[in-house]
């Protein structure tokens, strides 16, 4: 009945990872892809944590 109020915890998680890929995006179509490869694998890191949250909830 409460749930209605509780928002979800991923949402700041997803939101962080869609500004990630964006930004690894722009980079990749700059040439930088030090900072393509960077950015990538710290979105895949919070894919991770977010997936993790997901199994915990079920």
């Amino acid at each position: 009945m409460f749930g209605l109020f509780n928002s979800d915890p991923t949402k700041k998680t997803r939101k962080q990872y869609d500004a990630l890929l964006v930004k690894a995006m722009h980079a990749q179509r700059n040439g930088d892809i030090k900072t393509y490869s960077t950015l990538t694998a710290e979105a895949e890191a919070l894919w991770e944590k977010i997936e993790g949250a997901q199994r915990n909830k079920k």
